[in-house]
């Protein structure tokens, strides 16, 4: 048991914050903030109340209070972890402080990882909650700390890997000299465990039912206004920015007829999906769907692939064997890559376009099939028919209803709900628990170009997931194990991919002094020393001054002005 525990330093976890003014980015070990006036935080807190009333805002801070702590128990082991228990623990209280949250003091820890046990009780000074609830309502007779008492529960229960639950006891809003909360695993509450455990749940909130005020713009979406979006045996298409939905859309209207559609795009982009998707749609959902890669068959067994050979036509067709075109008899057959088939082939498959009749190799009598056609094609036909590579006609015939599936890199919407998506499922398929992304991975994620599309995607975070430590986020340094795109993506004075926290690359206006410096013999308490000596005689001993120079605190330059004198 830990009673008046000793925090130790922040100074690991000081080192953690990087401003990027350059680009109005703020980081903390990979994980994007932000720095919000609290009287602004204020009035959020005080519409919530206004609008949802007082029980479903405190619900809703709660939430918001529980993802932040639960990011933030992410950093704990990865930023100590040789540590003891108590010391990797305070990473949250410590942090909690360092976001300008309230001030921690830690009364009683008692925890064991391994058993899951659990009992913290915590000291709370200058609540941003209290200050903001006591200017809008004034005294309470409730406690009303509920976006720190959220963090406390979601850090606690991600940190022992177990839900922990917290109550705060007694409240400065109250009348009490400080806030104070303490924190048991939810079935030790015994009775308040399952109550306490509801706020958390993401159902808690009450559905709007038109009896509340809602600001002008805010109407809700009624079920019967919301379409799901197209699935095939893979799940739902994902996407949801413009280009992608004018996809969808134009998909949805073609599905219940039986026009050709072509669908044009990028490698990568999704077409055999999108066929697919529009197959399970169409009314001939129950019947095959066949898919055939133009691109990977012979130019000497395409006629045969897709129209069926008689037996004793060529040497060695021993049987008779039905093509592509049979085999799709009622359903749907997809042809991808369609632009590398070979004239010969082409004019044959013209012939089943007008008249629905195939014709096997060595055969006397056409065969009646019932067909609809989907193709694809990630080459330019119009530039294809020019060339002489594309029969003109049979260009028009495929291209009476278009389709362009956007590339990814005009998705930029789409990019993050699909990684997240690929992400559960090859943590699923590899049996692998990853903590979501680190925003400066999601950064990376929404720069990069994309030139594989959806395939590239798919095979990133797929090693990624291979890569990542178990319980930890997906970093930048696990999609581009080679930093390759990554110094383009993250934020200037970032962690880059070394893996190793605090190592930054140096900007390179400042590559020149630095090899001066390491060209002789460097000696580097001296060189400190000389820095902050020679910038406080530059500001004429006005110690704040000298700290802006140094990028310091006034404090920080005075505590190492005195042990320079002292020497």
């Amino acid at each position: 048991m830990t009673n008046l525990f000793t925090a130790p330093s922040d100074a690991d976890l000081r080192r953690q914050i990087q401003f990027s003014p350059s680009d109005g980015r703020i980081w903390l070990a990979g994980q994007r903030m932000v720095l919000l006036h609290v009287a602004s935080l204020g009035i959020l807190r005080r519409e919530l109340i206004r609008t949802l009333g007082l029980a479903d805002a405190r619900r809703l801070m709660l939430r918001v209070g529980y993802a932040s702590g639960e990011r933030d128990a992410m950093l704990a082991r990865q930023l100590r972890p040789n540590a003891n228990t108590a010391s990797m623990f305070n990473v949250g209280p410590q942090l909690h402080m360092l976001e300008g949250s309230v001030q921690v003091t830690t009364e009683l820890l008692d925890c064991d990882l391994a058993s899951g046990h659990f009992h913290g009780i915590f000291s709370w000074l200058h609540s941003w909650e209290v200050e903001t609830h006591l200017r809008d309502f004034g005294v309470q007779s409730d406690p009303v700390c509920w976006v720190l008492l959220g963090y406390a529960s979601g850090y606690s229960s991600a940190f022992m890997g177990r839900p922990v639950l917290y109550k705060e006891v007694q409240c400065a809003a109250s009348g009490h000299a400080h806030c104070r909360i303490e924190g048991r695993p939810a079935q030790d509450w015994s009775d308040d465990g399952e109550s306490m455990a509801s706020d958390y749940e993401a159902g808690a909130l009450e559905p709007w039912d038109g009896s509340r005020s809602i600001p002008a713009g805010s109407v809700p979406v009624h079920a019967q206004e919301w379409s799901a979006p197209p699935t095939d045996a893979l799940g739902p298409l994902f996407g949801r920015s413009a280009s992608f939905t004018a996809a969808v859309q134009l998909l949805r209207k073609a599905a219940g007829a039986k026009i050709t559609v072509l669908l044009t795009g990028e490698t990568g982009v999704g077409k055999e999906r999108f066929a697919r998707a529009l197959h399970v749609l169409s009314p001939r959902s129950s019947k095959p769907f066949v898919a055939v890669n133009c691109a990977a068959l012979p130019n000497n067994l395409v006629e045969s692939e897709l129209f069926g050979t008689e037996k004793g036509a060529y040497t060695g067709a021993d049987a008779a064997r039905a093509g592509r075109f049979e085999h799709a008899h009622g359903g749907t057959l997809f042809l991808d890559e369609l632009g590398e088939l070979p004239l010969s082939a082409q004019a044959k498959l013209l012939r089943v376009l007008q008249d629905g009749r195939v014709e096997r190799l060595g055969a006397s009598k056409p065969r009646q099939v019932d067909v609809r056609l989907v193709a694809a094609t990630h080459v330019d036909m119009t530039e294809a028919v020019r060339a002489g590579r594309f029969r003109q006609d049979l260009y028009y015939r495929l291209n009476v209803y278009p389709i362009r599936i956007p590339p990814l890199r005009e998705r930029v919407d789409d990019i993050e709900p699909f990684a997240l998506h690929l992400l559960r499922r090859f943590a699923e398929l590899h049996d692998k628990r990853v903590s979501g992304f680190t925003d400066r991975a999601l950064h990376a994620l929404r720069r990069y170009a994309w030139p594989g599309n959806i395939r590239e995607m798919e095979n990133l975070i797929e090693r990624g997931v291979i890569l990542v430590d178990a319980g930890s986020p997906m970093d930048a340094v696990q999609l581009f194990p080679d930093g390759t795109h990554i110094c383009t993506a993250a934020p200037a004075h970032t962690p880059q991919a070394s893996g190793q926290l605090g190592q930054v690359r140096p900007p390179a206006a400042g590559e020149a002094l630095i090899n001066q410096l390491l060209a002789v013999p460097l000696d580097l308490p001296a060189l400190e020393n000389h820095l902050i000596e020679e910038a406080v005689a530059r500001s004429h001993g006005n110690l704040a001054a000298a700290a802006r120079l140094l990028g310091l605190t006034r404090p920080q330059i005075s505590y190492r002005l005195n042990k320079i004198r002292e020497t």
